[in-house]
C-alpha cells in the first residue's frame, strides 16, 4: 500500500456491541483518521445529522445507486439498506486519510472481495448474557426484535475468523485503546511508510 494513500479500517461487530460508540471516540483521538459516512434507507434518529452520521435516502434512491455500481458494498440489515460509496471512499483514501468504516460482516465480506485493501477489526462484547443485557437497556426495540438480533449475533461471531484484530469491548476506554494501537501499528508497517523510509536510507548513501 502506497505511504501517500490512506489505509481502510473495517470495523465490524454484532448489533448493541458499542462499535459506532468506539469508533467515533477513535477518530476523535487519532488525527488524520475519519468516519467513513454510509448511505442508508433507516430513519433518521433524534440527535442525528443527516450527512455525518449517514447520507439518509430513500429505498428508491438507494437501489438506483445499487444499480448504478455506486457503492463497495451494500447490505440490508433488519429490513433497512445500508452502503459505502465507492467515490466517497476512493476520494478520501487518494487524498492520504485514513478511514474506519463501521459494517456488518456481509459489507465486510463485500469490501474483501472486491480487493480493496484493508485492516478487518472485529469487535466482541464480553458474553452473550452482557450483549442481551446491553441490547433489552435501550428499550426501544419490540423483543423479536432483540430476539433477532441475538440470533444475528451468534452467525456473525461465527465468521471472524475473517478478520485481521480482535477487540473486546468490556470498557470502552480500553477497547479504544486497543484499537488506537491497531492504526498506529498500521501506519508502522514498512510498506505504508516507503516513501519516508526511501528518503532515510537516501540520506546514508
Amino acid at each position: 500500500m502506497s505511504s501517500d494513500r490512506g489505509r481502510l479500517f473495517v470495523v465490524s461487530a454484532p448489533s448493541g456491541t458499542g462499535k459506532t460508540t468506539l469508533a467515533r471516540e477513535l477518530v476523535r483521538l487519532v488525527p488524520n483518521l475519519g468516519l467513513s459516512t454510509s448511505y442508508t434507507t433507516r430513519p433518521i434518529r433524534a440527535g442525528e445529522r443527516d450527512g455525518v452520521d449517514y447520507h439518509y435516502v430513500t429505498a428508491e434512491r438507494f437501489q438506483a445507486m445499487r444499480d448504478e455500481g455506486a457503492f463497495i458494498e451494500w447490505a440490508e440489515v433488519f429490513g433497512r439498506f445500508y452502503g459505502t460509496s465507492v467515490a466517497d471512499t476512493e476520494r478520501r483514501l487518494a487524498a492520504g486519510e485514513d478511514l474506519v468504516l463501521v459494517i456488518d460482516v456481509q459489507g465486510a465480506a463485500a469490501v474483501r472481495a472486491c480487493g480493496m485493501p484493508s485492516v478487518g477489526i472485529f469487535v466482541l462484547p464480553p458474553s452473550f448474557p452482557v450483549l442481551e443485557a446491553r441490547l433489552r437497556s435501550r428499550s426501544r426495540d419490540p423483543e423479536e426484535q432483540i430476539r433477532c438480533r441475538l440470533e444475528t449475533a451468534r452467525r456473525e461471531i461465527a465468521r471472524l475468523d475473517g478478520y485481521d484484530y480482535v477487540v473486546v469491548n468490556d470498557e470502552v476506554d480500553r477497547a479504544v485503546d486497543c484499537l488506537r494501537a491497531i492504526v498506529i501499528a498500521e501506519r508502522a508497517r514498512r510498506e505504508a511508510m516507503a516513501g519516508q523510509v526511501a528518503a532515510i536510507v537516501r540520506s546514508f548513501e
